[in-house]
C-alpha cells in the first residue's frame, strides 16, 4: 500500500496576505461607521423646526404629528390642517378626536377643508407668515392603478403646493416634505420639482418616526378604506428642506411689500 503524499498548503505571498488583511480592516471600518451613524441618528434625530417658530401644517391625517410636535417639542404656535371637511375626517380617522382635542385644548390652531394646493386663496390667518410649512407624506390617494398617472398626479401636487406655499413663508422660512423611499415615490423626483419652481434644497435627512412620540401614519383614504392597520412609520423616510432662490425671495418679498403698500392706502382712503 502506498503512503500518500502529504501536500503542504501553499502560503500566500506577503503582498497578498497583506492585501487580504487592509480589504478586512476596511471592511470592519466601514460596518463601524455604518453602526456609529445609526446609532447617532436614533440617538440625536433631525428635527428640522424649533419651540417657537411659527408652523403651518398641512395634509394632516389624524392630527397625531401635530399633537406630537406640541407634546414632545414644545411648539408653542402651530395652526394644523386637513383636506377633509371635520366630518370626513372623523369618518376616516375617528382616533383624531383624542388629538384635536389636545390641541385646542392648548390653543393651538386647527382647520378643515383646507387646500394645501390653494392656501393663497384660504384666509388662514390675516397677514401671517410662517417660518415653517410642513407637508408630511402627500399623496392624492387611489386616483389610479397606473404607476405612471399616479406619478404624474403626485408631481402635480407637489409643484402646486410649493407655488401655494413659498409666497407664505416668513424671511429665511422653509418648506418642509417628507416621503417615503424608494419607488414610486423616488419617481417623483421631488428636488427637481422644487427647482422648477423656484425653490432650492437645502439638505434632506432620515425621518424617525420615533422622534414623534404621538405620531402614528394615517393613509389617506383612511382607517377603513385604506386597510385598517397598516404600519407607515415602519417603512424608511425622508425629509426635505426646502427654501427660496436668492433670486425669487427678492421677488417675493416685493411682492410682499407692494401688496402691504396697497392695502395701507386702501386704509388710508
Amino acid at each position: 500500500m502506498k503512503s500518500g503524499k502529504i501536500v503542504k498548503p501553499r502560503k500566500l505571498s506577503d503582498e497578498k496576505a497583506n492585501a487580504r488583511k487592509l480589504n478586512r480592516q476596511q471592511l470592519e471600518r466601514a460596518n463601524d461607521t455604518a453602526k456609529k451613524n445609526q446609532k447617532s441618528q436614533l440617538a440625536s434625530p433631525t428635527i428640522p423646526f424649533d419651540p417657537n417658530d411659527h408652523i403651518l401644517l398641512v395634509g394632516e391625517g389624524d392630527f397625531s404629528f401635530a399633537h406630537s410636535i406640541v407634546s414632545e417639542h414644545g411648539c408653542a404656535d402651530v395652526l394644523a390642517t386637513c383636506f377633509d371637511s371635520e366630518d370626513q375626517l372623523l369618518q376616516k380617522y375617528p382616533q383624531a378626536k383624542i388629538h384635536i382635542d389636545y390641541l385646542t385644548s392648548l390653543d393651538q390652531s386647527v382647520l378643515y377643508s383646507v387646500d394645501a394646493t390653494k392656501l393663497q386663496q384660504k384666509v388662514i390667518r390675516k397677514g401671517q407668515q410662517w417660518d415653517r410649512i410642513i407637508f408630511n407624506f402627500p399623496h392624492v390617494g387611489g386616483k389610479s392603478t397606473d404607476v405612471n398617472r399616479q406619478v404624474r398626479y403626485n408631481q402635480e401636487l407637489l409643484v402646486s403646493f410649493f407655488r401655494a406655499a413659498y409666497p407664505q413663508l416668513s424671511p429665511g422660512g422653509t418648506i418642509i416634505v417628507t416621503l417615503f423611499e424608494g419607488e414610486p415615490y423616488t419617481l417623483w423626483n421631488i428636488k427637481d420639482l422644487a427647482r422648477h419652481v423656484g425653490l432650492k434644497v437645502v439638505t434632506s435627512f432620515k425621518f424617525i418616526s420615533k422622534a414623534y412620540p404621538e405620531y402614528e401614519h394615517a393613509r389617506t383614504l383612511g382607517n377603513i378604506e385604506g386597510g385598517g392597520g397598516w404600519k407607515g412609520e415602519e417603512r424608511d423616510a425622508r425629509t426635505y428642506i426646502f427654501q427660496l432662490n436668492e433670486s425669487e425671495e427678492k421677488q417675493n418679498n416685493a411682492a410682499k411689500k407692494r401688496k402691504a403698500d396697497d392695502s395701507s392706502s386702501d386704509d388710508e382712503d
